[in-house]
């Protein structure tokens, strides 16, 4: 028994349960509980590799995080009932190919769930060799464009790094503490974007 309870990967059934309460939108000692069983059972099930961490939690830099990232669902919760309101617009999806900065598969996933909990985007592949994420966008104009949503992509892989990352992994990615500088894209190519119609925006 002892084994099998060091076996489970407790941070992955952690990380579970949290978007399971998220997907829920109801924190309850039921909903934590059924996340947490749900995800020791799959964590069982399906082990994942296990992952590599050799950052430091910053604590201001995580609150942030979190705040950013709940600030970022409400907005975009109102944004897409607007849309589905405005029966007469034909919204313009694409999928965006977004690379990103950092190789660690952690905080590929961490971005990863973290876009696809933010209604209006989805991921809908991850290539963990490459760094890349391939995001269903529900409206490619609403959104500000393939330049704007690789953009908040990014943005929002800052914020998993200044969290979480490590001094030599934020050097890496050439994300800075303390301030607030401008989106560095990725030096490696950003692939480009296919929309419904089966043409290449970028």
């Amino acid at each position: 028994m002892r084994a099998l309870v060091r076996r489970i990967q407790w941070g992955g059934v952690a990380w579970l349960a949290v978007v399971w309460v998220l997907l829920w939108g109801d924190l309850s000692f039921a909903n934590v509980a059924g996340g947490a069983l749900l995800g020791a059972f799959i964590m069982r099930v399906f082990p994942l590799p296990p992952l590599e961490f050799h950052g430091r939690v910053r604590s201001w830099y995580f609150f942030l995080m979190v705040a950013l990232f709940l600030r970022d669902v409400f907005r975009a919760s109102f944004q897409v009932a607007f849309l589905a309101l405005r029966w007469w617009h034909r919204p313009r999806s694409a999928v965006v190919r977004v690379q990103l900065r950092s190789r660690s598969d952690l905080y590929l996933s961490m971005t990863a769930e973290m876009s696809t909990l933010v209604p209006g985007s989805l991921v809908i592949e991850a290539h963990r060799l490459t760094s890349t994420l391939y995001l269903h966008v529900l409206d490619i104009d609403h959104s500000g464009g393939v330049d704007k949503v690789r953009e908040t992509v990014w943005e929002l892989e800052s914020r998993v790094l200044r969290a979480l990352g490590s001094d030599e992994e934020l050097a890496d990615a050439g994300v800075a503490l303390g301030r607030k500088g401008p989106v560095v894209a990725p030096t490696a190519r950003e692939g480009r974007v296919v929309t419904q119609r089966g043409k290449d925006d970028a």
